[in-house]
């Protein structure tokens, strides 16, 4: 067990994973080194410290197949769902627990250190009913990328918002140079791992989607435009989201070269 005192029951993870996908069809049990991807999400969302349960959701037989058939603990789950938050809580209401960890299904690198990371904060501070991960990023070209969310936080470390535009927008373009010169950390990856009191994420499944939500395609959106606060804890692991074909090759192409798997 971590070193934080664990004051607040019970941990379940429960990992969201649905077949139908606009650009990548089946991916939680597409391959990855011999196991489908899911088993690996599976697996280390086990050795996160903090949690107690890992559950994995669906609503796609060949999924529940899937994970029965390496030993997973698997419910099956409405057809209707529009998100996975959705999902999340549908399992949630039926568990005796108090915080519940949303691990996305196309996550395979996800470090067990990075669950823990963010599971503290609603260990830590009662006041806390959700919490999410940031992490610097270094590569310029994701600044840019619609597809690559950043945020931006207060200075207790609470979400001002969250965007797939630029934010910060540095103004200036010398001062731009400088903050590259000098490699000033200003720019955050949002990573998606959420973190939720149970009743919390009853209430916020129950929220209907809100107009930057929609514009955004941002889900966490939704509970900041209601006046929620979501912690946003730094860490400096990394992940990448399997969302396409290319992102499948490039998860396969570094995974040799990773360790403690």
């Amino acid at each position: 067990m971590d070193s934080v005192s664990f004051t607040h029951g019970k941990v379940i993870a429960i990992i969201p994973a649905r077949y139908a996908s606009t650009r990548l069809n089946g991916k939680p049990i597409l391959d990855i080194g011999g196991k489908p991807m899911v088993q690996w999400v599976y697996e280390r969302a086990r050795k996160a410290s903090l949690v107690n349960d890992v559950i994995i959701a669906t609503d796609d037989k060949r999924i529940f197949d899937a994970v029965n058939g390496f030993g997973g603990n698997v419910v099956m789950t409405s057809v209707s769902h529009k998100s996975g938050t959705d999902r999340l809580a549908e399992v949630a209401a039926n568990l005796k627990c108090d915080i519940v960890v949303n691990v996305q299904g196309d996550e395979p690198l996800i470090a067990p250190e990075m669950i823990d990371e963010a599971i503290k904060p609603l260990v830590g501070d009662s006041e806390v009913d959700m919490a999410t991960l940031k992490t610097k990023i270094t590569d310029e070209d994701d600044i840019n990328s619609p597809n690559v969310v950043k945020v931006v936080t207060d200075k207790s470390g609470f979400a001002l918002y969250f965007s797939r535009l630029p934010i910060p927008y540095v103004r200036d373009g010398s001062q731009k140079s400088e903050i590259r010169s000098q490699k000033q950390d200003v720019h955050y990856k949002h990573i998606g791992l959420y973190v939720y009191r149970k009743d919390f994420l009853l209430m916020f499944a129950k929220m209907k989607p809100t107009h930057l939500e929609e514009m955004e395609k941002l889900e966490q959106l939704r509970a900041l435009e209601n006046g929620c606060k979501i912690k946003v804890v730094e860490t400096k692991y990394n992940s990448i989201g399997v969302d396409t074909k290319e992102d499948l090759e490039r998860v396969k192409r570094i995974w040799p070269n990773l360790k403690n798997i």
